[in-house]
C-alpha cells in the first residue's frame, strides 16, 4: 500500500517506524481546520470506500510498494542545497488565480498545471512535486511560510523536482484525481495536498501538510523531499510501475456498474435512520467535533417532513433540522458583526470556527434558513437569511455583479487583539474581541452586551478547541443567552434589550471596518455563482424582497455575459480581470442551471428558463455517460487529467449529478411529459448512484432531494395574469407563503413567456384569467382543478 507521509496511516510501523506515528490530536485538529469537505459522512467514509477504491488498491500495492517505502524512509546523506536568490518571480506571476500569485514570488520555481511543466518532467526525468490549495486555506499558508518561501527547501525542490502549483477551486478537476488517491490510500485528505507523480503525472506518493522539520512524530518536509529523490534515482522503474497500477486501480474504483438496487422510499427512510443516529440533541448538527454546516442534510430533513409533517419521523426530522440551524445561528460560526458564516467549527458547540468565509457556504446557508422561515414562519430564521444575503451584497459581490468566492481565515494582527507571537497574520485576528476592548467601545451597554455574547477577561473559547493557544484573553462572539433571558436577567423589556444589541453591534462593525480585512479571493466561480444566485431567488420570492432579485438577476447576466459563449455553447469556469480559459466543469453547467431556473419562478422572465435549457442541453453533450448514466465531472477534453470521474458524494458542495438529476425533473415539468428525454435522464442519473445509495445513502442528501421529487406527484402552479398586477401579486404571496418542494411555478402572462411554455406544453397556451382577474391553476401532471382567484382558496387548495 502506498505510504502516507505526513498523516496517519493504516500500515503496519514495523518497517517504517520513522514516518509514522499514532493520530495525535494536535495533528488531527490540523487535518480538522483544513479539510473543507469533512463531515460526518467523510468519517464515516471507510466503511464505503472498503467495497471500492481502497480494498482494490490495497491488494494491488502491499507488496508492491514496499520497496518505496524503504527508499523514503531509509536513513541517507545529501547534498548541501545550493541558496536560491533572495529575490524570486516565477511563472506563477502570469497566472490570475490568487492562490497562484500568492506563490508568484516564492524561490520554488512553480509551474501552473499544463505542458511546460509536463515536459520539462520529461526531458529531464524528474519527478513531479503537486501543491494544491486555495488562496484563504489557512494551512496552505503555514506551509507556504514554512516550507515554500525557504530558500534552502526551495533549492532541494528546484534541484530534484519539477514543481507544479493548482488553486482548486480552479482546476477541480485535478484536484479530484489526486485527493482520491490520498484519501484511497491513507484514510484521509485536505488542504495543501501534496502529492508526488512521475512524469506521466501517476501519483506514487500523497500527504497533506508538512511541517518544515521532524515534529509531531511527523518528518519533516526536507527530509521527505530528499528520500523520495532518493528513491526516485534507486528505484525509479519500480516506481514508474508502481505509479501505473495505482492509476488502474483507480480508474477500476470508478468503473463500476450501476448497481441492481431499487431506488425506493425505502432509500429515503435508511438515510433518516443514519442522520438521526448521527444527530447530536443538544447542540444540533450530525457527529461530533469537528462540526461542519453540510446545508445539503438539512436540504434533505426539510423533505422528509414535506413528505409527512404529521408523522413522528417528519417532526424528529424538522426538529434535527430547526435545532441545528438555532444553534449554528447563536454560535461563534456565525459573524454576529458583519454576517455570514465561517466555515465550520472546530468543537461540538459551533463556537470556534475556521475563519475562512466562502460563498457555497453562504449561499447553501441562507435557502436552508428561507426554509426553515416559510415552513414555521418564525422571523428568526428570516433575520438569519437576510444577514447572510446582505453581507454577500455588501462584502462579496463585483462592481458588475458577480460574487466572488471566499474571504481568508487569517488578517494582519491588530494591536491588542492579534497574538504578540504572529508576526503578520494570525487566524481569526479581524473577528475576535477583548473584552477591555467591548467595554470601551460601548461604555455601560457593555455589561448586556457581554453578558448576551459570552464575553469574558479571560477569553471565552471552550477547553480543548484552541490547543495552539491562539485565542488566550480573545473572545469569539456566541450567544449565549437568548433575548428572552437577557432581560430577565437585567430586568428590561425585551424590546429595549433588543435594540441595545441592535446599536452596540452597529458600533462594533463600525471599530471593526478599521481592522485590516482578510484577503479577499475575488475570483468569480461560475458554480458558486449559480447557487448564490438560487440563494437571492428564493429570497426575492420568500421575503418579498425585489431587492434580492435584482441582486440575482445581475449575478445571471454577468455570467451570461462574461462566462457564457453562446456561439460555443460553452460555459467558463471563472472570471478574475477576464474570463479564464478553463472551460467549465458539471458543476458549473448544473449549479447555474439551478439558479436559472429559482430565478425564472422568482421573476417569471422567460429568457431566464431559455438559458437553462441551452445549458442543461450542452451539459447532457459534454458530460452525461450514455452507458452507465450520471455525470462525469470533466468532459474529457484534457487529457491531462488522468480519470475522468463522477462525484458519488454531497458533501461541503452538491455532487453535480445530485442537482443536475432535479434540474432535469423540474425541467421535465415545464415541457408536460413524464416520459420525455429529461425525466429518463434524472432517472438513469439517479440509477447510477444505486450502489452508493443502497449502502451509504446518507452520503448523497441532495441526490435524495431528486429521489424525493421523483417519487412525489409532481406539481405545477400557473399563475394566469399580468406579473406586476396587484392582484397577480397578492396570488403569488400565498404561494410563496407555503414550501413546496415538489412543485414549479409558472406564469400565463398572455405574452412572450407563455407563448414560449405554450410550445413546450399545450395545456399552459389555454390558460387565462378568470372574469378578468388573475388566477392560479394547481395542476398535478397539468391535470388541473378548478382555477381560483382568491388568496384563501389558494391557501386551501396548498394545504390539502
Amino acid at each position: 500500500m502506498p505510504v502516507r507521509l505526513g498523516t496517519e496511516t493504516s500500515l503496519s510501523l514495523t518497517r517504517t517506524p520513522s514516518l509514522h506515528s499514532a493520530r495525535n490530536s494536535k495533528r488531527f485538529l490540523d487535518f480538522a481546520r483544513n479539510n473543507k469537505n469533512g463531515d460526518v459522512t467523510s468519517r464515516c467514509e471507510a466503511k464505503r470506500a472498503a467495497s471500492g477504491a481502497v480494498a482494490r488498491m490495497t491488494s494491488l500495492f502491499r507488496f508492491g510498494i514496499l520497496a518505496l517505502i524503504w527508499f523514503v524512509t531509509s536513513t541517507h546523506t545529501v547534498a548541501e542545497p545550493t541558496p536560491a536568490p533572495s529575490e524570486h518571480t516565477n511563472r506563477l506571476a502570469h497566472q490570475k488565480s490568487p492562490y497562484l500569485l500568492q506563490h508568484a514570488h516564492n524561490p520554488v520555481d512553480w509551474y501552473p498545471w499544463g505542458e511546460e511543466a509536463f515536459g520539462k518532467a520529461r526531458r529531464e526525468n524528474k519527478p513531479i512535486f503537486l501543491s494544491v490549495g486555495y488562496s484563504t486555506c489557512h494551512w496552505c499558508h503555514v506551509m507556504a511560510h514554512e516550507s515554500f518561501e525557504s530558500e534552502e527547501v526551495a533549492a532541494i525542490m528546484n534541484r530534484e523536482f519539477v514543481n507544479i502549483k493548482v488553486d482548486r477551486e480552479e482546476r477541480p478537476d485535478v484536484d479530484r484525481v489526486y485527493m482520491t488517491f490520498v484519501q484511497a490510500t491513507t484514510g484521509g485528505g485536505g488542504w495543501p495536498m501534496s502529492v508526488w507523480l512521475t512524469p506521466d503525472l501517476k501519483p506514487f506518493v500523497g500527504g497533506t501538510y508538512f511541517p518544515p522539520d521532524d515534529r509531531y512524530g511527523q518528518p519533516g518536509f526536507k527530509k521527505v523531499l530528499e528520500r523520495i529523490a532518493t528513491a526516485w534515482k534507486e528505484n525509479h522503474e519500480k516506481i514508474v510501475e508502481q505509479g501505473g497500477k495505482i492509476v488502474t486501480a483507480l480508474r477500476e474504483s470508478q468503473a463500476g456498474a450501476a448497481g441492481e438496487s431499487k431506488i425506493d422510499a425505502k432509500i429515503l427512510d435508511a438515510a433518516y435512520e443514519q442522520i438521526a443516529r448521527s444527530y447530536d440533541p443538544k447542540e444540533g448538527g450530525f457527529g461530533n467535533a469537528p462540526k461542519f454546516p453540510r446545508p445539503v442534510t438539512l436540504n434533505f430533513l426539510s423533505r422528509v417532513y414535506a413528505r409527512a409533517p404529521k408523522s413522528e419521523v417528519g417532526k424528529h426530522a424538522l426538529e434535527m433540522d430547526l435545532l441545528t440551524l438555532r444553534k449554528m445561528a447563536a454560535g461563534g460560526m456565525h459573524d454576529h458583526i458583519g454576517g455570514g458564516f465561517h466555515r465550520y467549527s472546530v468543537d461540538r458547540y459551533w463556537h470556534v470556527p475556521h475563519f475562512e468565509k466562502m460563498l457555497y457556504d453562504q449561499a447553501q446557508l441562507a435557502a436552508a434558513y428561507l426554509e426553515a422561515f416559510q415552513i414555521t414562519q418564525d422571523r428568526q430564521y428570516e433575520s438569519v437569511a437576510r444577514d447572510i444575503l446582505d453581507y454577500v451584497a455588501r462584502d462579496m459581490t463585483s462592481k458588475e455583479g458577480g460574487f466572488f468566492s471566499a474571504e481568508d481565515a487569517d488578517s494582519p494582527v491588530v494591536a491588542g487583539i492579534g497574538d504578540p507571537g504572529h508576526s503578520e497574520t494570525a487566524e481569526g485576528a479581524f473577528y475576535v474581541w477583548t473584552k477591555k476592548d467591548i467595554d470601551s467601545a460601548l461604555g455601560d451597554a457593555a455589561e448586556i452586551f457581554n453578558f448576551h455574547y459570552g464575553v469574558q477577561s479571560h477569553g471565552n473559547a471552550p477547553e480543548g478547541s484552541d490547543p495552539q493557544d491562539e485565542f488566550r484573553g480573545k473572545n469569539i462572539l456566541i450567544q449565549r443567552h437568548t433575548i428572552v433571558e437577557t432581560a430577565q436577567h437585567f430586568r428590561k423589556p425585551e424590546d429595549a434589550v433588543r435594540d441595545l444589541l441592535r446599536q452596540s453591534r452597529k458600533k462594533l462593525f463600525a471599530i471593526r471596518k478599521k481592522r485590516p480585512r482578510p484577503h479577499l479571493d475575488d475570483k468569480i466561480i461560475a458554480a458558486w455563482n449559480g447557487l448564490m444566485i438560487s440563494a437571492y431567488a428564493r429570497a426575492a420570492r420568500v421575503l418579498d424582497e425585489p431587492r434580492y432579485l435584482e441582486i440575482g438577476a445581475r449575478a445571471a447576466n454577468f455570467i451570461r455575459k462574461q462566462l457564457w459563449d453562446a456561439s460555443r455553447k460553452i460555459l467558463y469556469r471563472s472570471y478574475r480581470e477576464g474570463r479564464s480559459d478553463i472551460e467549465g466543469f458539471a458543476d458549473d453547467y448544473a449549479f447555474v442551471v439551478q439558479g436559472l431556473l429559482d430565478l425564472y419562478e422568482a421573476s417569471f422572465d422567460i429568457e431566464w428558463l431559455k438559458l437553462a435549457v441551452e445549458l442543461q442541453d450542452t451539459q447532457d453533450r459534454l458530460f452525461f455517460d450514455e452507458k452507465q448514466g450520471g455525470y462525469f465531472s470533466t468532459s474529457g477534453k484534457d487529457k491531462s487529467v488522468v480519470l475522468r470521474m463522477k462525484d458519488d458524494n454531497d458533501s461541503a458542495e452538491p455532487a453535480a449529478s445530485s442537482v443536475a438529476a432535479l434540474n432535469l425533473l423540474r425541467l421535465s415539468q415545464f415541457c408536460d411529459d413524464p416520459a420525455a428525454a429529461r425525466a429518463e435522464r434524472a432517472r438513469k442519473t439517479i440509477d447510477a448512484f444505486a450502489p452508493t445509495l443502497s449502502h451509504f445513502p446518507s452520503a448523497m442528501p441532495q441526490m435524495l432531494v431528486a429521489i424525493d421529487y421523483s417519487l412525489s406527484e409532481p406539481r405545477q402552479i400557473v399563475i394566469a395574469g399580468k406579473k406586476d398586477s396587484p392582484e397577480t401579486k397578492a396570488i403569488l404571496r400565498e404561494v410563496h407563503r407555503h414550501f413546496l418542494p415538489d412543485t414549479i411555478l409558472l406564469l400565463a402572462d398572455g405574452a412572450e413567456g407563455q407563448k414560449y411554455l405554450g410550445d413546450k406544453n399545450e395545456a399552459i397556451r389555454a390558460m387565462s384569467m378568470v372574469d378578468g382577474k388573475p388566477a392560479a391553476y394547481v395542476c398535478e401532471n397539468f391535470t388541473c382543478k378548478a382555477p381560483v382567484t382568491d388568496p384563501k382558496a389558494l391557501s386551501e387548495l396548498l394545504t390539502r
